[in-house]
């Protein structure tokens, strides 16, 4: 079957928010038309009588031209909030709209009654000034947002537009979506990767930073399997595409992302509750307000005010803001840091942990075997390097690399034979080589030095492997190989430690093996001799004193400890991201990004709370005042300081949520 690629790319801006349909540019184009439609309106207005000591000459019908004009900032301008306060009403989800809705009605239309009856005293230069400074309000807080959301249209950015195809021998350039599955890319110095696929001609550099964190350009090769949107250096590669679409790694990426701004934590739960019952709280404790001054008598225009006011105030805009800013800002730092949120409860509970437990195959080591020590000199190694030149034994293998890795030069080898479950025999120079098992020394009736042998016995008790080099029956030397510690756990468990964090480990290898990569690592309790089943089990065993626990594995053999855990961490996911047993997928194969995990989770928690106590206490403070709590000291709030006031708040929240972009993690 033949796949096209499709974009993937679908998903909504993230500036509409509550007001979908509607840019940021369109709060200001309103909001500029509201200014210059609130100058007259002002103009004919007692506060601009009272603030510059005269009144411009008013003409027959000013009245009506003032109601016209405050009619249009009502209707056009204005519109926006009643159409966002009906879609939650409609939602079941009354909020800000809803109280910004309810507070230029009440202006507006009783300004409407008021000019209707004939009476001067209307709220239209407070109506059209609160209308103005909301959209200016909107704008600045929605520019601060789109700053810092967005993690699936910057992921989406990543891929080019279109892709140079190699078809009939005969190169064209072709949009993405006519790539198919087994196309010829050429991929020019500079350009982007099209699609994940595999290299069949060609060397170079490739940055793929921007997908997987990874700092240093990584070198393909042919053979080399490469990411969709992942930049070229200075060499040209011809691939040869193998996933297109939604199979890609990016793809797979961009579904992550989108479920993680779709989920919500604790703490924005909090906060959507407390925003709706916020609401309520305005709408009863205008309602009160509106009463209790129409009681003693201070004036159905003085008591609409304080209605209007009290509705603005309250508008739970900050607090509705605090955490989702905060959460979404929190999934793009980890994205551009190599792991990725699918969970933000997951993130949340990070900051929590006590005990991280490592896998130990694959996550603290590589995975695969490595020389640690050599007993014998460089000729041992050389000896034992090219006998095993042609092997396909993992420890032949790594003697090989490591030679190659010295720079060692290999000596010619001729009569190669197998010794069944001793090692390998071959000819060097018309003199037998033997490398193998301790079997071979016993079949060969070579002996080892005391202290030699003291070392062998040293490597074995922890768990490695020990290879023997003899020349004739003469012992030449011997290679200690072992699973290798990743240099960058030891950095991991370092930091984690400094966090306050014990390390435990989980392996199926041996007490020796798991009691030397402890001790070596400084890991605080192993379980060794697991069977991938019984993963689950040893979780449950850190947690029953109550512990935190994070479960860091590869996401196959360990998916139940992985949902077991207070928080799974899948690393290594490499190509395959699409793991649901893990709140948090590390896209490269570095536990150093564990700590970071926990640092960026303490973080957010701390904007998030630093958010929710200034909305809050800002909604505590300003209610009463612009209800007319101190109004027997002179003071008062009018319905467009109260704007101004709940507008600054708001703002505040995004300026204080961005700044979470400036922090190492």
């Amino acid at each position: 079957m033949r796949h096209t690629a499709e974009n993937s790319s679908s998903h909504p801006p993230a500036t509409e928010g509550k007001h979908p349909g509607h840019t940021t540019s369109t709060f200001l184009t309103k909001f500029w038309i509201a200014l210059i439609l609130t100058i007259p309106i002002l103009g004919y207005s007692d506060i601009f009588e009272i603030a510059f000591g005269f009144a411009l000459p008013r003409f027959a019908g000013v009245e009506f031209v003032i109601l016209g004009l405050g009619s249009l900032v009502f209707f056009y301008c204005g519109w926006i909030f009643i159409a966002s306060a009906y879609r939650e009403l409609k939602a079941k989800m009354p909020g800000m709209m809803t109280l910004i809705a309810l507070a230029i009605s009440a202006a507006y239309f009783f300004s409407v009654f008021q000019v209707v009856r004939g009476s001067e005293e209307t709220l239209f230069w407070e109506l059209s000034t609160l209308i103005a400074v909301m959209l200016l309000g909107h704008w600045i807080e929605m520019r601060a947002v789109q700053g810092a959301t967005g993690a699936l249209k910057e992921l989406a950015k990543l891929l080019p537009d279109t892709a140079e195809v190699i078809r009939d021998n005969a190169t064209q350039i072709v949009p993405l979506s006519e790539l198919v599955e087994g196309d010829v890319v050429l991929v020019k110095p500079g350009t982007k990767v099209p699609a994940d696929g595999k290299v069949i001609e060609g060397a170079s550099d490739v940055n793929e930073a921007i997908i997987t964190g990874e700092s240093k350009p990584v070198e393909k090769a042919e053979g080399s399997e490469v990411i969709a949107g992942s930049i070229n250096g200075d060499g040209a590669l011809k691939i040869s595409v193998t996933k297109i679409g939604e199979h890609t790694f990016l793809a797979g990426v961009m579904r992550l992302v989108a479920e993680a701004e779709a989920s919500k934590s604790r703490l924005q739960m909090l906060s959507d509750r407390a925003a709706f019952y916020l609401t309520v709280i305005a709408v009863a404790a205008g309602a009160l307000t509106f009463v209790l001054w129409l009681f003693v008598q201070a004036g159905i225009v003085f008591a609409t005010e304080r209605l209007v006011a009290v509705l603005v105030i309250a508008c739970p805009h900050a607090l509705g803001l605090a955490v989702p800013l905060v959460a979404s800002i929190s999934t793009t730092m980890a994205a551009r840091n190599g792991f990725l949120v699918k969970r933000r409860l997951a993130l949340e509970a990070a900051r929590n942990v006590d005990v991280v437990l490592f896998d130990k195959t694959g996550t603290l080591t590589k995975g695969e075997f490595g020389v640690v020590d050599i007993f014998g000199g460089d000729e041992t190694l050389a000896l034992a390097a090219a006998a095993d030149e042609r092997s396909e034994h993992p420890l032949g293998r790594a003697i090989v690399a490591h030679a190659r890795e010295k720079g060692i030069a290999l000596p010619k080898v001729s009569s190669f034979s197998n010794l069944r479950g001793m090692g390998v025999r071959v000819e060097v120079e018309a003199q037998e080589i033997f490398v193998g098992s301790e079997k071979i020394l016993r079949e060969r009736n070579v002996a080892m030095s005391s202290e030699h042998e003291k070392r062998v016995r040293s490597h074995e008790r922890d768990g490695k492997t020990v290879i023997h080099v003899v020349r004739g029956s003469e012992l030449l030397g011997s290679i200690a190989l072992a699973d290798i510690i990743r240099p960058e756990s030891r950095e991991a468990i370092k930091s984690l430690k400094e966090l306050g964090v014990k390390i435990a480990m989980v392996t199926g290898d041996s007490e020796d093996v798991a009691k030397w990569v402890s001790s070596d690592l400084g890991i605080d309790q192993y379980f060794a001799r697991v069977l991938p089943s019984e993963k689950v089990d040893k979780v449950k065993v850190l947690q029953q004193d109550g512990a935190k626990v994070a479960m860091v594995g590869d996401g196959v053999n360990d998916a139940p400890a992985l949902t077991q855990a207070d928080l799974g961490i899948a690393i290594g996911a490499g190509t395959n991201v699409a793991i649901e047993s893990a709140g948090v997928i590390l896209v490269k194969n570095d536990p150093r990004d564990i700590p970071k995990i926990i640092r960026l989770s303490k973080l957010t928690y701390s904007k998030m709370i630093q958010n929710l106590f200034w909305a809050t206490g800002y909604n505590v403070i300003a209610l009463p005042l612009a209800a007319g709590a101190l109004y027997a000291q002179g003071i008062i709030l009018e319905p467009a300081i109260a704007a101004i006031f709940m507008s600054a708040s708001t703002v505040i929240v995004a300026i204080n949520a961005v700044l979470l972009k400036r922090s190492a993690l």
